[in-house]
Protein backbone atom coordinates (compact mmCIF):
# COMPACT_ATOMS: atom_id res chain seq x y z
CA UNK A 1 0.00 0.00 0.00
CA UNK A 2 2.86 2.82 0.80
CA UNK A 3 5.06 1.36 -2.48
CA UNK A 4 1.38 2.38 -4.10
CA UNK A 5 0.81 5.91 -2.56
CA UNK A 6 4.75 6.63 -3.14
CA UNK A 7 3.90 5.84 -6.84
CA UNK A 8 0.94 8.08 -6.45
CA UNK A 9 3.14 11.11 -5.47
CA UNK A 10 5.67 10.68 -7.98
CA UNK A 11 3.10 11.68 -10.22
CA UNK A 12 2.52 15.43 -9.06
CA UNK A 13 5.25 18.11 -8.92
CA UNK A 14 7.85 17.93 -6.09
CA UNK A 15 8.50 21.70 -5.37
CA UNK A 16 11.44 22.35 -2.68
CA UNK A 17 13.51 25.25 -3.94
CA UNK A 18 15.33 26.96 -1.27
CA UNK A 19 13.23 30.46 -0.48
CA UNK A 20 16.78 32.44 -0.32
CA UNK A 21 18.79 33.20 -3.98
CA UNK A 22 21.82 33.86 -1.38
CA UNK A 23 22.91 34.72 1.42
CA UNK A 24 25.97 36.61 2.76
CA UNK A 25 26.35 36.89 6.76
CA UNK A 26 23.09 38.15 8.11
CA UNK A 27 21.81 39.37 4.91
CA UNK A 28 19.80 36.95 2.55
CA UNK A 29 17.88 37.66 -1.40
CA UNK A 30 15.25 35.88 -1.11
CA UNK A 31 12.62 35.28 -4.16
CA UNK A 32 9.40 36.87 -2.47
CA UNK A 33 12.05 40.41 -2.17
CA UNK A 34 13.07 39.87 -5.76
CA UNK A 35 9.60 39.32 -6.87
CA UNK A 36 8.96 42.70 -5.29
CA UNK A 37 11.86 44.26 -7.28
CA UNK A 38 10.87 43.24 -10.53
CA UNK A 39 6.96 44.19 -9.24
CA UNK A 40 8.31 47.68 -9.13
CA UNK A 41 10.56 47.76 -11.97
CA UNK A 42 7.76 46.25 -14.12
CA UNK A 43 5.75 48.72 -13.37
CA UNK A 44 7.95 51.86 -13.39
CA UNK A 45 8.58 50.66 -17.31
CA UNK A 46 4.66 50.60 -17.84
CA UNK A 47 4.08 53.80 -15.88
CA UNK A 48 6.94 55.44 -18.34
CA UNK A 49 5.38 54.83 -21.05
CA UNK A 50 1.84 55.53 -19.98
CA UNK A 51 3.21 59.00 -18.77
CA UNK A 52 5.01 59.61 -22.11
CA UNK A 53 2.07 58.76 -24.23
CA UNK A 54 0.14 61.23 -22.01
CA UNK A 55 2.24 63.87 -22.22
CA UNK A 56 3.34 64.28 -18.34
CA UNK A 57 6.86 64.55 -17.25
CA UNK A 58 9.28 61.38 -16.08
CA UNK A 59 9.89 63.83 -12.57
CA UNK A 60 6.83 63.71 -11.76
CA UNK A 61 6.07 59.35 -11.96
CA UNK A 62 9.70 59.46 -10.12
CA UNK A 63 8.14 61.24 -7.34
CA UNK A 64 5.24 59.32 -7.42
CA UNK A 65 7.47 56.17 -7.59
CA UNK A 66 9.03 57.06 -4.08
CA UNK A 67 5.43 57.57 -2.40
CA UNK A 68 3.89 54.29 -4.24
CA UNK A 69 6.74 52.27 -2.41
CA UNK A 70 6.85 53.80 0.67
CA UNK A 71 3.18 53.64 0.68
CA UNK A 72 2.85 49.56 -0.61
CA UNK A 73 5.51 48.70 1.91
CA UNK A 74 4.15 50.82 4.88
CA UNK A 75 0.79 49.53 4.11
CA UNK A 76 1.43 45.68 3.87
CA UNK A 77 3.68 45.20 6.67
CA UNK A 78 1.43 46.97 8.96
CA UNK A 79 -1.75 45.36 7.26
CA UNK A 80 0.18 41.74 8.45
CA UNK A 81 1.03 42.85 11.60
CA UNK A 82 -2.38 44.22 12.33
CA UNK A 83 -4.63 41.97 10.63
CA UNK A 84 -3.22 38.83 10.63
CA UNK A 85 -0.23 38.53 13.86
CA UNK A 86 -1.56 41.53 16.20
CA UNK A 87 -1.05 38.94 19.32
CA UNK A 88 2.72 38.62 18.29
CA UNK A 89 3.36 42.11 17.40
CA UNK A 90 1.82 44.13 20.50
CA UNK A 91 4.37 42.79 22.00
CA UNK A 92 7.24 43.02 19.41
CA UNK A 93 6.27 46.53 18.24
CA UNK A 94 9.63 47.42 17.09
CA UNK A 95 9.62 44.01 14.66
CA UNK A 96 6.66 45.77 12.76
CA UNK A 97 8.95 48.61 11.57
CA UNK A 98 12.51 47.51 11.92
CA UNK A 99 13.69 44.39 8.99
CA UNK A 100 15.75 42.64 11.35
CA UNK A 101 15.55 40.72 14.48
CA UNK A 102 18.94 41.26 17.29
CA UNK A 103 18.09 38.37 20.05
CA UNK A 104 20.68 36.44 21.96
CA UNK A 105 23.62 39.10 20.54
CA UNK A 106 22.59 37.98 17.53
CA UNK A 107 22.06 40.40 14.82
CA UNK A 108 19.89 38.81 11.83
CA UNK A 109 18.47 40.86 8.87
CA UNK A 110 15.07 39.03 8.49
CA UNK A 111 13.46 41.66 5.52
CA UNK A 112 9.86 42.41 5.84
CA UNK A 113 8.64 38.58 5.81
CA UNK A 114 5.05 38.91 6.63
CA UNK A 115 2.89 41.89 4.17
CA UNK A 116 -0.78 41.61 3.44
CA UNK A 117 -2.30 42.58 -0.11
CA UNK A 118 -4.71 44.71 1.87
CA UNK A 119 -2.66 46.58 3.98
CA UNK A 120 -0.38 47.45 0.71
CA UNK A 121 -3.69 48.25 -1.12
CA UNK A 122 -5.09 50.65 1.79
CA UNK A 123 -1.11 51.97 1.35
CA UNK A 124 -1.17 52.89 -2.13
CA UNK A 125 -4.06 54.64 -1.89
CA UNK A 126 -3.13 56.74 1.10
CA UNK A 127 -0.07 57.31 -0.76
CA UNK A 128 -2.06 58.54 -3.74
CA UNK A 129 -4.27 61.00 -1.57
CA UNK A 130 -0.85 62.30 -0.66
CA UNK A 131 0.87 62.44 -3.30
CA UNK A 132 -2.42 64.40 -5.00
CA UNK A 133 -2.51 66.76 -2.57
CA UNK A 134 1.25 68.08 -2.37
CA UNK A 135 1.21 68.12 -5.89
CA UNK A 136 -2.24 68.83 -7.04
CA UNK A 137 -2.60 65.82 -9.49
CA UNK A 138 -6.16 64.65 -9.76
CA UNK A 139 -6.64 61.70 -7.17
CA UNK A 140 -8.66 59.71 -9.51
CA UNK A 141 -6.33 60.38 -12.75
CA UNK A 142 -3.88 58.49 -10.36
CA UNK A 143 -5.67 55.60 -9.19
CA UNK A 144 -6.65 54.87 -12.29
CA UNK A 145 -3.19 55.05 -13.61
CA UNK A 146 -1.56 52.79 -11.22
CA UNK A 147 -4.60 50.27 -11.16
CA UNK A 148 -2.62 49.49 -14.77
CA UNK A 149 -0.05 48.21 -13.13
CA UNK A 150 -1.07 46.64 -9.73
CA UNK A 151 -2.05 43.56 -11.00
CA UNK A 152 1.12 43.14 -12.82
CA UNK A 153 3.07 44.31 -9.40
CA UNK A 154 0.72 41.41 -7.51
CA UNK A 155 1.78 38.68 -10.74
CA UNK A 156 5.19 38.95 -9.53
CA UNK A 157 4.74 38.65 -5.73
CA UNK A 158 2.74 35.53 -5.74
CA UNK A 159 4.98 33.87 -8.11
CA UNK A 160 7.82 34.78 -5.01
CA UNK A 161 5.34 33.51 -2.78
CA UNK A 162 5.01 30.01 -5.01
CA UNK A 163 9.25 29.80 -5.07
CA UNK A 164 9.09 30.43 -1.33
CA UNK A 165 6.84 27.79 -0.41
CA UNK A 166 4.42 29.92 1.11
CA UNK A 167 0.74 30.95 1.33
CA UNK A 168 -0.16 27.07 -0.18
CA UNK A 169 -3.00 25.70 -1.02
CA UNK A 170 -5.23 22.60 0.25
CA UNK A 171 -4.76 19.29 -0.21
CA UNK A 172 -5.81 18.14 -3.64
CA UNK A 173 -5.23 15.48 -6.54
CA UNK A 174 -6.12 17.15 -9.65
CA UNK A 175 -3.05 16.63 -12.04
CA UNK A 176 -1.31 20.11 -12.08
CA UNK A 177 -1.28 19.56 -7.69
CA UNK A 178 2.13 20.60 -5.97
CA UNK A 179 4.10 19.00 -3.26
CA UNK A 180 6.03 21.44 -1.58
CA UNK A 181 8.40 19.28 0.37
CA UNK A 182 9.55 22.01 1.98
CA UNK A 183 6.62 21.77 4.13
CA UNK A 184 4.67 18.04 3.87
CA UNK A 185 4.19 15.43 1.41
CA UNK A 186 0.65 16.09 0.35
CA UNK A 187 -0.07 16.93 -2.92
CA UNK A 188 -1.80 20.89 -2.70
CA UNK A 189 -3.90 23.25 -5.24
CA UNK A 190 -0.57 25.72 -6.25
CA UNK A 191 -2.81 28.60 -5.25
CA UNK A 192 -0.02 30.96 -5.55
CA UNK A 193 0.19 30.50 -9.29
CA UNK A 194 -3.86 30.55 -9.31
CA UNK A 195 -3.44 34.27 -8.28
CA UNK A 196 -0.51 34.86 -10.32
CA UNK A 197 -2.40 33.91 -13.47
CA UNK A 198 -5.89 35.49 -12.63
CA UNK A 199 -3.93 38.93 -11.98
CA UNK A 200 -2.25 38.62 -15.16
CA UNK A 201 -5.64 38.17 -16.89
CA UNK A 202 -6.87 41.39 -15.13
CA UNK A 203 -3.57 43.00 -16.30
CA UNK A 204 -4.64 42.50 -19.81
CA UNK A 205 -8.40 43.29 -19.45
CA UNK A 206 -7.19 46.48 -17.73
CA UNK A 207 -4.86 47.62 -20.25
CA UNK A 208 -7.35 47.06 -23.25
CA UNK A 209 -10.31 49.20 -21.42
CA UNK A 210 -7.42 51.80 -20.62
CA UNK A 211 -7.29 52.04 -24.77
CA UNK A 212 -10.92 52.35 -25.09
CA UNK A 213 -10.34 55.55 -22.91
CA UNK A 214 -12.85 54.67 -19.94
CA UNK A 215 -14.60 57.16 -17.72
CA UNK A 216 -12.68 58.49 -14.78
CA UNK A 217 -12.77 55.59 -11.95
CA UNK A 218 -13.77 53.20 -13.88
CA UNK A 219 -9.98 51.68 -14.34
CA UNK A 220 -9.99 51.63 -10.69
CA UNK A 221 -13.23 50.19 -9.86
CA UNK A 222 -12.17 47.26 -12.15
CA UNK A 223 -9.24 47.03 -10.44
CA UNK A 224 -10.98 46.65 -7.56
CA UNK A 225 -13.66 44.36 -8.26
CA UNK A 226 -11.82 41.79 -10.23
CA UNK A 227 -8.32 41.37 -8.29
CA UNK A 228 -10.41 41.14 -4.59
CA UNK A 229 -12.85 38.94 -6.63
CA UNK A 230 -10.16 36.46 -7.68
CA UNK A 231 -8.79 36.89 -4.17
CA UNK A 232 -11.79 36.24 -2.73
CA UNK A 233 -12.42 32.78 -4.36
CA UNK A 234 -9.30 31.95 -4.41
CA UNK A 235 -9.11 32.05 -0.82
CA UNK A 236 -11.25 28.43 -1.14
CA UNK A 237 -8.52 26.90 -2.12
CA UNK A 238 -5.81 28.50 0.55
CA UNK A 239 -4.46 26.39 3.51
CA UNK A 240 -5.39 29.53 6.49
CA UNK A 241 -2.27 31.38 6.93
CA UNK A 242 -3.15 31.99 10.82
CA UNK A 243 -4.83 29.34 13.80
CA UNK A 244 -8.05 32.07 14.46
CA UNK A 245 -8.95 31.76 11.16
CA UNK A 246 -9.46 27.66 11.35
CA UNK A 247 -13.35 26.96 11.71
CA UNK A 248 -14.40 30.18 10.37
CA UNK A 249 -16.60 29.94 7.07
CA UNK A 250 -14.61 33.09 5.92
CA UNK A 251 -11.22 33.37 6.61
CA UNK A 252 -9.22 37.14 6.91
CA UNK A 253 -8.08 37.36 3.22
CA UNK A 254 -12.05 37.27 2.59
CA UNK A 255 -13.52 39.70 5.05
CA UNK A 256 -11.13 42.19 4.30
CA UNK A 257 -11.93 41.83 0.73
CA UNK A 258 -15.88 42.23 0.79
CA UNK A 259 -15.66 45.92 1.26
CA UNK A 260 -12.79 46.74 -1.71
CA UNK A 261 -15.06 44.65 -3.47
CA UNK A 262 -18.39 46.84 -2.84
CA UNK A 263 -16.26 50.10 -2.90
CA UNK A 264 -15.02 48.54 -6.72
CA UNK A 265 -18.68 48.03 -7.72
CA UNK A 266 -19.60 52.13 -6.55
CA UNK A 267 -16.97 53.56 -8.60
CA UNK A 268 -18.53 51.03 -11.86
CA UNK A 269 -21.77 51.72 -11.43
CA UNK A 270 -22.48 55.08 -8.94
CA UNK A 271 -19.25 56.95 -9.62
CA UNK A 272 -19.73 59.61 -12.18
CA UNK A 273 -17.76 62.54 -11.25
CA UNK A 274 -15.06 64.26 -14.00
CA UNK A 275 -11.78 65.67 -12.98
CA UNK A 276 -10.65 68.85 -14.72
Amino acid sequence: MQDITNQILMLFLHWGVSPEIFRIGGFALRYYSLGFMLAFAASYMILLYVFRRERQSREMLNRLLVYIIMGTLIGARLGHCLFYDWAYYREHIWEMILPFTFSGGQFTFTGYQGLASHGAAIGIVMASVLFSYRFRVPLMWLLDHLALVVPLAGAFIRTGNFFNSEIIGTPSTLPWAVVFTRVDDIPRHPAQLYEALAYLLIFGWLWFLYRMRPEPGKLFGWLLTTVFSARFLIEFVKENQVAFENGRLLDMGQLLSIPLIVLGIYFLIFYKKRYG
